[in-house]
């Protein structure tokens, strides 16, 4: 992979399997790990974990660890993290224009829905 290339780059950072689903989740408010588990019921608790390392390592997502028995972990979107949101949201509506393409071609029903989770903002 040349480290140089911008759109390598956005591939290597924000393509995984649940890397765009975690993030855009992320946006809406922290959430703890059950929370994202729930989200995402087709990942392991594994691959979520990983796919978080990963974002926390290129800065996009924080860790908050509280000192408490059991142990509490919060994630959220840092600052740079939310600067990915606009492209999700591009995405998004792509995807949506695609599937609505793919139904009319194939005669299906037009539906629209979104498939995330969206859980309650924390207070």
């Amino acid at each position: 992979m040349d480290d140089q290339d911008p759109l390598q780059t956005v591939t290597k950072v924000l393509t995984g399997k649940w890397k765009p689903l975690l993030i855009w989740n992320l946006s809406n408010s922290v959430h703890r790990f059950s929370d994202l588990k729930r989200c995402l019921p087709d990942a392991s608790p594994k691959m979520i974990t990983q796919q978080l390392r990963e974002l926390e390592e290129d800065g996009l997502v924080h860790r908050k660890i509280y000192p408490e028995v059991p142990p509490k972990v919060e994630y959220s979107l840092t600052d740079y993290g939310k600067t990915a949101e606009p492209l999700l949201k591009q995405f998004t509506i792509w995807g949506a224009n695609h599937l609505r393409k793919k139904q009319i071609e194939s005669g299906s029903t037009v539906t629209e829905h979104m498939c995330v989770c969206l859980l309650a903002p924390k207070k």
